[in-house]
């Protein structure tokens, strides 16, 4: 195998390896972007056009916003008030930052449900929405993050796997 060939195979594993990110809540699609731009200024006559990349943008951003959305939607779909879907993204938040010192980063994930699930269910509590209620509207926000973080890697995996045959072929 040829230097040519062993090149870019390590590359397209180091996007993959980016891929991980996600689980530490990390805006892994938008390093990818990072690191394929760098691969496009490295290798020019790489057949991805800047238009091409326009359009991996577009889909990052999409990701984005779809995760945002699913959960704001999945606790809005259990109950949870507008305040209670706040105290859910702030916690998820503060979640993936706290549980990420935990399993080699990888508590950020946990780390990031709990905390959706912990801040939507203190915030309608303090609102006073009883037991039963606040914990139906925080499953929903947990859920809500789970489904929204999965779209969230599934756009990224789209991405890369737009990006690897140009990045194989340079």
């Amino acid at each position: 195998m040829e230097l040519a060939q062993i090149v870019p195979g390590l590359f397209i594993l180091l996007c993959i390896a980016v891929m991980g990110l996600h689980v530490l809540s990390l805006p892994a699609n938008w390093i990818i972007l990072v690191l394929l731009a760098l691969w496009k200024f490295l290798h020019p006559a790489m057949d991805m056009s800047w238009w091409f990349f326009l359009g991996l943008a577009a889909l990052a951003g999409v990701a984005e916003v779809l995760e945002f959305v699913i959960q704001l939607r999945g606790a809005r779909k259990y109950g949870a008030s507008g305040r209670g879907n706040l105290g859910g993204i702030i916690g998820a938040i503060a979640g993936a930052i706290l549980g990420a010192g935990f399993l080699l980063g990888v508590g950020a994930l946990p780390g990031a449900l709990l905390g959706a699930w912990g801040g939507c269910l203190l915030v309608e509590r303090l609102n006073g929405r009883d037991w039963a209620e606040a914990r139906h509207a925080a499953l929903g926000a947990m859920w809500g993050k789970f489904f929204g973080m999965t779209v969230k890697i599934g756009f990224g995996a789209v991405i890369l796997s737009l990006a690897v045959p140009p990045v194989w072929g340079s």
